[in-house]
């Protein structure tokens, strides 16, 4: 089992910057994955937002977060962030973080609320 909780969220002005982490438990560590952030925005789908792989060497973003934010890990304490800097209205979302296996997520956190006033 694989237990993620998310933290730092919160409400900012636009150009603001927040650092959300998510820390894992349980009887797996994240170090030998690749971990995602992905965000869900009211009345919309969940998005991808940015991955890292498992020894934090190689970084993907979604074009409209890229150059803003930066995903990060700390293996030593099981430990994924996500900086977010200049931050939009429209990055306003629930963000979570997620273990990635082949083509999917397999163990979500519960979420951390982001909401960009501006």
């Amino acid at each position: 089992q694989v237990h993620l909780v998310e933290s730092g969220g919160g409400l900012v002005e636009a150009g603001d910057s927040l650092t959300l982490s998510c820390a894992g438990s349980g009887s797996t560590s994240l170090s030998t994955y690749v971990m995602g952030w992905l965000r869900q925005a009211p009345g919309k789908e969940r998005e991808f937002v940015a991955r890292i792989s498992s020894g934090g060497g190689s970084t993907y973003y979604a074009e409209s977060v890229k150059g803003r934010f930066t995903i990060s890990r700390d293996n030593a304490k099981n430990t994924v962030y996500l900086q977010m800097n200049s931050l939009k209205p429209e990055d306003t979302a629930v963000y979570y973080c997620a273990r990635r296996v082949v083509g999917s997520y397999d163990y979500w956190g519960q979420g951390t609320q982001v909401t960009v006033s501006g």
